[in-house]
C-alpha cells in the first residue's frame, strides 16, 4: 500500500495543470515529464489571465507579495525557469532567424516599476537566459536634450526592436505620463493628450509585426524601504543607491495614482498591461518569464526555408 500511495501522488502531481505543489522532487527521472505541466499550457495561460488589466482592474486592489496563479515557493519557481530555459532560447532562436533578410516579426518586453522593483532582476534573470544577440536592450533615462528637441515618441521609435528581435525596454514611453504628471513637468492638457497618442502609436507598432508584452512591476512601499535600506547598509550596493529615491517616495501616493490613470488608459486589446506583483523577487521572475514564454509560443516562429539546394551543396562539400 505504501508504494501504492506514493505512486499515486507522483500521478497526481504530473495532472495537475495549474498548480505547482510541493511533492517528493527526489526522483528526477520524471523532471522531463514536469516539463510540461509546470510550464506549458496550464501554469502560462493561468498566469497570464491572472495577471492581464481589464476592465475595471484596481491597483489598489491588488496585494504586491501575492503570487496569482502560483502556489509554490522560491524553490518551485527556480525548477521550472531553469526547466523551460531550452525552450525559451529555441523560440527565441527561431524568431531571430526568422528575421534574418531584415523582415519579419519582433517581441517588445516592457518593464515599468517603481525604483527598486526588481527590472535589473528581470534582465539578469529572464532576458538573460536567451542568446544576447538577439536582444535590443535600452534603459530610457531623462531625455537628453536632443530627444527634447523632438515630441515625446521619437527617442521610442529610435529604438523599437528590428524584425528577428527581442526588444527590452527598462522604463518606456510611460515615464511621459507618469513622472511628469507626478512633477507636474508640462501642463496637464499634453500629459492627458499622450494617452491617446501612445494607444495610436502602439497599435501601429503592433500591425507592423512586433508583440508588445508590458508588464507592470508592483512593490510595495513596505518592501521598497526594505530594498532602499539594504543597499545603504550593504557596501556592494551602494553604488545603486540613488538619495533622489528617498524624495521620490514623498509622491507615492501621486505614483500610484498615476499608474491606475495610465492602465485604465492603455491597456489595450492590441497591447494590454500585465501587472505583476513584484514584493516577491522571484515570483516577478517567474510571471516575466511565463509572459514571454506564452508570447513566443503563440508566435511560433519556424526555420526557414534553405535558399539553396541542399542536396547539391552536400554533395559540393563531399568533394572539396
Amino acid at each position: 500500500m505504501g508504494k501504492k500511495k506514493k505512486d499515486d501522488k507522483k500521478k497526481s502531481k504530473k495532472d495537475d495543470d495549474l498548480k505547482v505543489k510541493k511533492s517528493d522532487k527526489s526522483d528526477k527521472s520524471d523532471k522531463g515529464k514536469d516539463k510540461d505541466t509546470k510550464s506549458s499550457g496550464g501554469l502560462s495561460a493561468a498566469l497570464r489571465d491572472e495577471l492581464k488589466v481589464t476592465e475595471g482592474f484596481v491597483l489598489a486592489d491588488v496585494d504586491p507579495h501575492s503570487t496569482p496563479g502560483f502556489d509554490g515557493d522560491k524553490d518551485d519557481a527556480a525548477e521550472i525557469m531553469s526547466s523551460v530555459d531550452d525552450e525559451l532560447a529555441d523560440l527565441q532562436e527561431r524568431l531571430y532567424a526568422e528575421g534574418r533578410d531584415g523582415e519579419g516579426r519582433s517581441v517588445l518586453l516592457l518593464i515599468q516599476g517603481m525604483d527598486t522593483s526588481g527590472k535589473g532582476g528581470i534582465m539578469r534573470h529572464v532576458v538573460g537566459a536567451v542568446d544576447p544577440q538577439g536582444i535590443q536592450l535600452t534603459s530610457f533615462k531623462a531625455p537628453t536634450k536632443e530627444e527634447q528637441a523632438h515630441p515625446f515618441l521619437w527617442r521610442i521609435r529610435n529604438a523599437l526592436p528590428k524584425p528577428g528581435y527581442i526588444g527590452v525596454f527598462d522604463r518606456s514611453q510611460y515615464e511621459d505620463v507618469l513622472i511628469v504628471r507626478v512633477h507636474d513637468l508640462v501642463p496637464r492638457s499634453t500629459w492627458m493628450r499622450r494617452y491617446g497618442q501612445i494607444n495610436t502609436f502602439e497599435k501601429g507598432v503592433v500591425d507592423k509585426g512586433t508583440t508588445i508584452i508590458k508588464v507592470m512591476l508592483h512593490i510595495s512601499s513596505e518592501e521598497q524601504k526594505a530594498r532602499l535600506t539594504e543597499r545603504l547598509d550593504r557596501p556592494d550596493k551602494h553604488w545603486k543607491y540613488n538619495p533622489g529615491d528617498i524624495d521620490e517616495r514623498e509622491y507615492w501616493d501621486a505614483y500610484q495614482e498615476s499608474y491606475q490613470a495610465l492602465l485604465d488608459r492603455t491597456s489595450t486589446d492590441e497591447a494590454p498591461w500585465f501587472v505583476v506583483p513584484a514584493d516577491r523577487k522571484w515570483y516577478a521572475r517567474l510571471a516575466v518569464q511565463q509572459l514571454l514564454l506564452e508570447h513566443l509560443r503563440e508566435l511560433d516562429p519556424q526555420w526557414p526555408e534553405a535558399t539553396f539546394d541542399v542536396e547539391a551543396e552536400k554533395a559540393r562539400l563531399q568533394e572539396s
